[in-house]
């Protein structure tokens, strides 16, 4: 009897870890979403560069939303892991948001890319950036290998183009296969 009271005890006691860690995390991503769209709007009032909060290593540089699917992110400048665990980022050595050339844009397939998956051929997308909002419409999508880096070709139209992992319900991260989005520039929002 002593046995199960003690494994019983213990259970609960890890349960109550796994729970407390999952609502740590929770509440730190609600949190940096709320610091995100404080540097976001700070950005837009002119500020260069404003980091979210003192220790980060980026800054948002744009605004990506998905009419249709009712969706939206900050993009945040550089596409490292750790920026990448609060949103998608702009990958280094691509054109700007809302620049002429190809402008490459990654984040995680199970949040902010998400969205990704419902996507269809013809759908608007949205990048609003310090000079004006850009619309696009999607032209293609396909899976490549994490090799490729064709992809991120540079482009003499504007041209977003968004990667995530694939497959979509993957339960290891990561993964040798990307899923690629390409929408091309249409008239100014």
């Amino acid at each position: 009897m002593r046995k199960r009271a003690f494994i019983a005890a213990a259970l609960a006691l890890a349960g109550a870890a796994l729970f407390g860690n999952g609502a740590y995390l929770y509440a730190k991503a609600s949190l940096a979403q709320v610091l995100l769209e404080r540097a976001w709007s700070r950005t837009l009032a002119g500020e260069r560069d404003v980091k979210p909060w003192g220790w980060a290593d980026t800054w948002p540089v744009a605004r990506i939303e998905f009419p249709r699917q009712r969706a939206s992110a900050i993009v945040l400048a550089g596409a490292s892991g750790r920026t990448l665990a609060f949103g998608p980022g702009h990958v280094d050595g691509t054109a700007m948001p809302g620049e002429a050339g190809n402008c490459a844009i990654s984040a995680h397939r199970d949040t902010q890319f998400a969205v990704l998956r419902d996507l269809e051929i013809n759908d608007q997308i949205v990048l609003s950036t310090r000079t004006g909002r850009f619309r696009y419409r999607v032209e293609s999508a396909r899976v490549v290998d994490r090799r490729d880096t064709s992809v991120l070709a540079a482009t003499s139209e504007s041209t977003i183009t968004l990667i995530t992992c694939y497959p979509f319900d993957a339960v290891v991260p990561g993964g040798p296969l990307r899923y690629v989005v390409v929408a091309t520039a249409r008239a100014p929002v």
